[in-house]
This record gives structure tokens, sequence and C-alpha cells, in this order.
């Protein structure tokens, strides 16, 4: 079940970016930047700000399972571009269809505010990521500038699928 974050979700938000950001930085940048106290408590009150961000600029969805949070999504609006800013599945569920539903459940937020263009940054090292996105139709922005250590992709909305 995908649905909308609600505060009550915050711990197992950080939680699980935190397992998540582990499987493509370990090794690659020092631990104390993904893991730690002080690093929990910074992602939490990231995806606090974002959770209780108004409607008309962003979201933030769960994915849901069994009640337990097994995926999370959040995008932006500011100055009238559109980011998404995270995705992440919990590695326990991965290849199971969370990501997917999660990426679906976007587009389904975007097409009903109209918006037709979305950016991201994804972490040059993270090649599943990268795969994903590209599965699900973004392209690299031939324009950019190497940014450091991640690489932009943007996604034209498509419409929304005959019949509906």
């Amino acid at each position: 079940m995908i649905r909308t974050a609600r505060p009550d979700d915050l711990d197992a938000i950080a939680a699980l970016h935190t397992r998540a950001r582990a499987t493509y930085y370990k090794g690659r940048i020092p631990e104390e930047a993904y893991s730690g106290a002080a690093e929990l408590a910074r992602t939490r009150e990231g995806w606090s700000r974002a959770v209780a961000r108004a409607q008309a600029d962003g979201g933030v969805l769960c994915a849901e399972q069994d009640g337990e949070l097994t995926g999370v999504a959040a995008f932006r609006t500011a100055d009238g571009e559109t980011t998404l800013t995270q995705l992440h599945v919990d590695p326990a569920h991965w290849r199971k269809g969370t990501g997917a539903a999660l990426h679906a459940a976007c587009l389904d937020a975007w097409r009903r505010a109209g918006i037709r263009r979305v950016r991201l940054e994804v972490y040059a090292h993270n090649l599943r990521a990268q795969a994903f996105y590209a599965t699900h139709g973004w392209l690299p922005d031939p324009h950019a500038t190497a940014s450091g250590s991640h690489r932009v992709l943007w996604l034209s909305v498509p419409p929304p699928p005959s019949g509906e």
C-alpha cells in the first residue's frame, strides 16, 4: 500500500533511509557521513521538514506492507522546478515492486499537479538506482556539468495510461 507520510512515521523513515544509504555509501565515504546517532537525527529532521511541507510544495509517500514501512519517496517543487529528492526502499524489500509502486504513485501525483518534467540527482556509484531510473524513463542531463558525486537525470512525465 502507498500512502502519504505522517509525522508518526518519522523514526521509521529515518531508519529506512539510513539502511538504504549504507548500501551504496559504505566503503565510499566516511561512515559518520551516513550513519550514527548525529546523522540519524539530522536525517530525521530533514524528513520532518519534508513531511510538514504544504501539498502544493511537494509530498512524501510511504510504501507499507503488513504495517511495516518498506519504502519512502519525497519530491519538492520550488521556483517552478520539481525534484524527486528521495526514493529509498528497505534493502530487505528490494526487487519486490516497492520502488516501482512508489515511482508510479509519484507519477500520479505529478500528473494531478500538472507537472510535466522532474529532476533528480543520483549518487554516481549507486548503479542499482541508476538502472532503476533508466528503466522508468529517466535520462541523463546532456547539458549538466559534473556535480561532484552525483548525476543529474530528468524525466518527462508521461500522460496517464489510456482509459484513465
